[in-house]
């Protein structure tokens, strides 16, 4: 298939990704030894998100090395999935730093937008442990789809099956981290359904729409 023959024709700059994407979780590991054990562990405890959510740092530097990990991951799963169902004959490379771009933007904008909220509406240690939550959910899932990237890079040939079952584990992962977020913080949310939702709907469902129309066009 002409499209999975694209993902292996030029695999330097796909590499140099996967090796500073490894740099990134080293100096991670280096620099916050205790942050990253306890994440790392987040699977099997809460304490990560409990004890350091507390801190109310959604933009520490740890949150920030594993955001432009997350970027990466996603951005690269992507442009994998956007090679396997398109014939666009633009360059390999300039896809995946449209992709990436659009992304990238997309996350900080996204939290510039709810950081602002937070600031009108005087919530802002609550949106800042919002925040925290959701980079550290969405940050320990990309470093699943990173390895899952590599396998499909490397090891096994994209299908529109194993593409739909990353897919829908992402999407799956995802949701249970938005519903145990919101599980947490349900003393808060319990008042005011309508603004929740609104938010949902704005902040949740349309930017994501917004950024496929930006990828794909």
């Amino acid at each position: 298939m002409q499209a999975t023959e694209r993902i292996y024709d030029y695999q330097d700059w796909i590499t140099i990704l996967f090796l500073a994407c490894l740099i990134l979780l080293v100096i991670a590991k280096s620099l916050f030894p205790q942050r990253f054990e306890e994440f790392t562990s987040m699977l099997n405890s809460g304490k990560f998100i409990a004890f350091k959510g507390k801190e109310n740092k959604a933009f520490h530097g740890f949150n920030i090395l594993l955001l432009v990990l997350q970027a990466i991951s996603v951005s690269l799963f992507l442009y994998i999935v956007y090679s396997f169902f398109s014939t666009d004959e633009t360059s390999d490379i300039i896809i995946f730093i449209r992709i990436f771009t659009a992304y990238f933007c997309f996350i900080l904008i996204k939290a510039g937008v709810e950081k602002i909220i937070g600031n009108i509406f005087d919530i802002d240690e609550k949106i800042d442990y919002y925040l925290f939550q959701k980079f550290s959910y969405r940050n320990f899932i990309s470093i699943f789809l990173l390895f899952a990237s590599l396998f499909l890079i490397y090891t096994l040939y994209p299908t529109a099956l194993i593409i739909g079952i990353i897919g829908g584990f992402i999407v799956i992962a995802n949701t249970i981290g938005l519903v145990t977020i919101y599980r947490r913080n349900q003393s808060v949310l319990s008042g005011n359904w309508f603004y929740f939702i609104l938010y949902l709907c704005a902040l949740e469902i349309a930017p994501y729409i917004i950024l496929y129309k930006l990828i794909t066009n």
